[in-house]
């Protein structure tokens, strides 16, 4: 099986994720999309960060009675900080018989160069990478690359949590599941 392994804070999920993440199993080979929950993004601010669980039960709302998506919390049994190259030797090591390829936007491939092991990362891992607009990739460092067009919508996690401070509804910003359990965990507040 194909899976790709979307990482991220998702501080929250949102639906522009979602698009993202059904656009890929459905225009790609990838036959699942694992959601991996990073518990701490050492270049975001960590005041702001919803404790792990709580991220990744919000994932699993948001991807209810979906198949091909899976919430991952791998990187929470790893050491600190995660780095994506020891999480594909885990998850590879774990699960010889899957295929693992990188979900990322454009925006985060160009700085691919600056990762742990990169050379490591792209000699064994294939990537697929929804274009963003403004960041066109010119240096593919010899990766194998599956690039399209995903429907993008220009939302993030940093203004869904605006939002919520601003008493602003959520509406259509994130899946109505996700949108009720903040509501009544007060989260982002």
């Amino acid at each position: 099986m194909h899976i790709g392994l979307y990482f991220g804070s998702f501080n929250p999920i949102h639906t522009g994720h979602l698009i993202v993440a059904n656009h890929i199993v459905e225009h790609t080979d990838i036959d699942k999309v694992w959601f991996v929950v990073s518990p701490h993004n050492p270049l975001k601010d960590a005041h702001s960060l919803l404790n792990e669980y709580d991220r990744l039960h919000l994932v699993n709302l948001a991807i209810d009675n979906n198949p091909k998506f899976r919430a991952s919390n791998v990187e929470f049994h790893l050491p600190k900080p995660s780095y994506t190259i020891d999480t594909l030797t885990y998850l590879s090591e774990k699960f010889p018989l899957e295929q693992f390829s990188i979900i990322m936007g454009s925006d985060s491939f160009q700085n691919i160069h600056r990762w742990k092991n990169f050379e490591q990362l792209v000699s064994r891992y294939s990537f697929v990478i929804y274009n963003r607009p403004g960041f066109e990739i010119t240096e593919r460092h010899q990766a194998s690359i599956t690039q399209l067009s995903a429907p993008l919508l220009d939302i993030s996690a940093t203004y869904i949590r605006r939002q919520v401070k601003e008493k602003k509804s959520l509406r259509y910003l994130v899946p109505d599941a996700v949108k009720e359990y903040i509501d009544s965990n007060n989260y982002y507040k």
